[in-house]
């Protein structure tokens, strides 16, 4: 599938933009932003990137369309992401608080070795542009639920910061840093789109972007 028609939630964003410059202006037949909606046909794939007070109406939006979801709203009530899940009982939910490849490894990483290191103090540290709202990070968060442990963490409200992570790891002999950095914003909406083209065609259920990623190494297997 080379190109598809997407919606945007937040379509006058940051990540709306980087979405728009991907898949081209022309293919987005449904967006909204604080300023209202347009529509001009349905959308395979709505993106929602903006903030958790919309969730109400992409939800709806997706039920009316019977397309797909690709969720990255961050700071989502518990309640809210059981709304999302009952949406995936109809529709393909791709929800992850990071799109980013190296994130992806990097919470990979975490889970698989993680364990060798249990008896380790553990101490993440985030920091974000200053106009980011969430503390600490949604990836910070789900960083600490791939290591399987609670961790101290850190968040920096900065200037114009796409995104550090960094977790550091330690015992009395030794000291594991593992870190990622986001050098443009594009990174993320590059994964988005990714996440965009397996939901288009994907079954009814719950993935997170860990899950596309291995369903494509699967298939190329």
């Amino acid at each position: 599938m080379t190109g598809f028609s997407y919606g945007l939630v937040g379509s006058t964003g940051r990540m709306g933009g980087e979405i728009r410059k991907i898949l081209g202006p022309e293919a987005c037949v449904f967006e909204a932003s604080i300023t209202g909606q347009n529509e001009t046909g349905t959308p395979k794939v709505i993106f929602d990137f903006s903030r958790p007070e919309a969730l109400e109406l992409t939800l709806a939006a997706c039920r009316r369309f019977g397309c797909a979801l690709v969720l990255g709203t961050t700071g989502l009530s518990d309640a809210q992401r059981r709304q999302a899940a009952e949406l995936a009982k109809t529709a393909a939910v791709v929800q992850s608080a990071n799109f980013s490849l190296g994130i992806a490894v990097l919470s990979m990483i975490l889970a698989d070795y993680g364990p060798l290191l249990s008896d380790w103090d553990c101490e993440i540290v985030e920091a974000h542009h200053k106009a980011k709202k969430d503390a600490p990070s949604g990836t910070a968060l789900a960083l600490k639920k791939a290591l399987g442990r609670d961790a101290v963490t850190h968040s920096l409200r900065v200037g114009g910061v796409p995104g550090d992570h960094i977790c550091v790891l330690a015992s009395e002999q030794e000291v594991l840093t593992l870190s990622h950095r986001a050098i443009a914003r594009s990174v993320f909406a590059a994964g988005a789109v990714r996440a965009g083209r397996f939901a288009a065609s994907a079954r009814p259920g719950l993935y997170s972007f860990i899950d596309v990623l291995q369903t494509e190494r699967e298939r190329n297997s």
